[in-house]
């Protein structure tokens, strides 16, 4: 079977504090900042510990944003220099929340690292990471990130997470097929591998609109001609059409062999899922998804009562709790926003909610995740 990781977001509440990155190999921090709480109860540690510096928080990751970066007319790098409690040993291919102040409200989306992991400290510099954003027409948060953006901003993130990885040391052989700002994740992989001198047989298959719209298209064509194991095939979609997988063979003649990383649009990941299941070689296949597979909304929703708290919200079928709890300003728990961290887990009191994804209804007494359900008639959360 394919192993298909999805990420829409990856945020921090306000009102949890989230456990602290690489706290177990920096014991000495950890115990500054726990001291740091103690010592300052009732008041909140970052009173006192943003006085010295705004990124030092006790219960939340934080980095300032030092450039940001033009790549295509539509798409910018953001360098970001991490605060107190960040692991910078993350897995090349994982994402990280990253949290912007607009408009009286944090905004959260979640965008793959394309830095390399490094855990020495390079000389006379701070160590950064950087994130690659398209500007998409719907997206309000990624317009801002590529076009208004200030350098100096303080962001709030959520630590690396996500499963589609490169190991060390890298598979022999190689494949990437990627699409748009699919090449993401697969960037941060090429950089490490290229540190680690991982590149050995590596064949990428990339796509996009023209030339121009190519990210990091100068780097992967220098990476190819300083390194014979790594061979690029850039597709211009406007002129030579969508690269079709029932004739992968045409391309990579020995594409059975390879392992496989892609991303991309999820018409192209539904065809490799496809081809490679029915070559017999779906075990082959690391997919990464930018967006949450969701059944078709059913019903009318309902009112949603957050019973602690006595307020409630209308909501239609395909809005998630969490959704509708933060326009009347209900600040959940959560992690990934997409169903898998299991940290947005609240009690049903009473009515029904359903599951987003598959469709299943959920009576009063479960435990259901906020993020991925919705009304099914009038409910009320024990939030």
């Amino acid at each position: 079977m394919a192993k298909n990781h999805i990420k829409i977001s990856a945020n921090v509440a306000d009102t949890v504090r989230p456990t602290v990155a690489g706290a177990d190999e920096r014991p000495g921090w950890h115990a500054l900042r726990r001291l740091a709480a103690r010592i300052t109860t009732p008041l909140l540690p970052d009173d006192y510990l943003q006085l010295a510096n705004p990124l030092w928080s006790a219960r939340e990751l934080r980095g300032r944003v030092l450039e940001v970066r033009r790549e295509t007319e539509d798409s910018a790098t953001l360098v970001i220099k991490p605060g107190w409690g960040f692991s910078f040993d993350y897995q090349p291919g994982q994402y990280i929340g990253i949290g912007v102040f607009l408009d009286g409200r944090w905004r959260w989306r979640s965008y793959s690292l394309t830095s390399s992991p490094v855990t020495a400290h390079p000389k006379g510099r701070a160590r950064t990471i950087t994130i690659t954003v398209k500007a998409m027409p719907e997206g309000f948060l990624s317009t801002h990130l590529v076009g208004g953006l200030e350098p100096g901003t303080v962001v709030r993130l959520a630590a690396p997470q996500g499963n589609f990885v490169m190991p060390d040391p890298a598979p022999a052989s190689v494949l990437f097929l990627t699409a748009g700002s699919g090449i993401t994740p697969v960037m941060s992989m090429l950089r490490t591998l290229v540190r680690r001198d991982q590149i050995t047989d590596i064949v990428h298959l990339h796509s996009a609109p023209t030339e121009s719209d190519v990210l990091f298209g100068s780097e992967l064509t220098a990476l190819q001609g300083t390194h014979p194991g790594y061979r690029l095939r850039i597709r211009s979609t406007r002129t030579e059409g969508r690269l079709d997988l029932e004739r992968i063979a045409d391309e990579v003649p020995d594409w059975r062999e390879r392992q496989v990383w892609a991303c991309g649009p999820e018409g192209m990941l539904a065809d490799a899922e496809r081809v490679w299941k029915a070559a017999g070689v779906g075990e082959n296949l690391h997919l990464e998804r930018f967006a949450v597979k969701r059944a078709a909304p059913h019903g009318t929703g309902g009112n949603v009562t957050f019973e602690r708290t006595g307020k409630t919200v209308h909501a239609d079928a395909a809005k998630s709790l969490m959704e509708a709890g933060e326009e009347v300003g209900i600040r959940m728990p959560f992690g990934c926003r997409m169903g898998i961290c299991q940290s947005c887990v609240v009690g049903l009191v009473d009515g029904h909610v359903r599951d987003l994804r598959t469709g299943v209804e959920h009576d009063a007494g479960s435990r259901i995740q906020t993020c991925v359900s919705a009304a099914s008639g009038d409910c009320v959360l024990d939030v």
